[in-house]
């Protein structure tokens, strides 16, 4: 049987990823693989940690979407894949890969995820996590001082520079495409359990 893959974008620190995890955790009938835009930019390792810090990882271009479409693909078939692992003080890809098996529910997070139609063609759902532009920022300064050792001046300095035009330009027209549009964040409780009864639904007629 085919998997359902559920895709979820939303601006950085909209609380997708909260989503996604409260989303598999609404599902204990069905096992959940989960997939990470994050870990498909592509290895600059080559690069001199200079030009790394000031690269604009929000752009499409940063990301290995033949990877990640490869990978896609072969969950939908039903194989397991090695998803790579991206080292966020480093800037590069480490050597390393986590083993991901096959799942009947695939949930792939991403800001830039509907701006790729391949990426777009395989979701078999489409959402979009909505929250305020000053909530997000204040979650990534959180997130990226506590979990990414990087200090106030440089993620401040790459939010006006980067990730806000970026976001303007590529993640909320991508909004378009999404099937379904989540107000208030990842903590959303009655979208998640809309949308986890659509997944059983699915499932269910998947299976006859």
């Amino acid at each position: 049987m085919k998997p359902l893959i559920v895709g979820i974008v939303g601006g950085t620190g909209s609380g997708k990823s909260t989503f996604a995890r409260n989303l598999a955790a609404a599902l204990p009938t069905a096992s959940v693989a989960f997939i990470d835009m994050d870990a498909y930019y592509r290895n600059f390792s080559d690069r001199p940690m200079d030009e790394r810090r000031r690269m604009n990882w929000d752009h499409p271009d940063a990301i290995d979407w033949d990877l990640l479409v490869e990978q896609l693909a072969e969950l939908a078939a039903g194989r397991e894949i090695a998803k790579p692992v991206y080292d966020f003080v480093a800037h590069a890809r480490r050597p390393d890969a986590v083993r991901v098996p096959p799942a009947r529910v695939v949930v792939v997070d991403g800001i830039l995820l509907f701006v790729n139609e391949r990426v777009r063609e395989l979701c078999d759902m489409k959402i979009f996590v909505d929250a305020e532009a000053d909530v997000r920022l204040i979650r990534r300064i959180k997130r990226d001082m506590n979990k990414r050792g990087r200090p106030l001046e440089e993620i401040i300095d790459q939010y006006l520079t980067t990730v806000q035009p970026m976001h303007q330009q590529f993640v909320e027209p991508s909004k378009r495409y999404a099937d379904v549009i989540v107000p208030r964040g990842g903590k959303n409780q009655v979208a998640i359990e809309m949308i986890v009864a659509k997944v059983q639904r699915r499932l269910a007629e998947a299976q006859g």
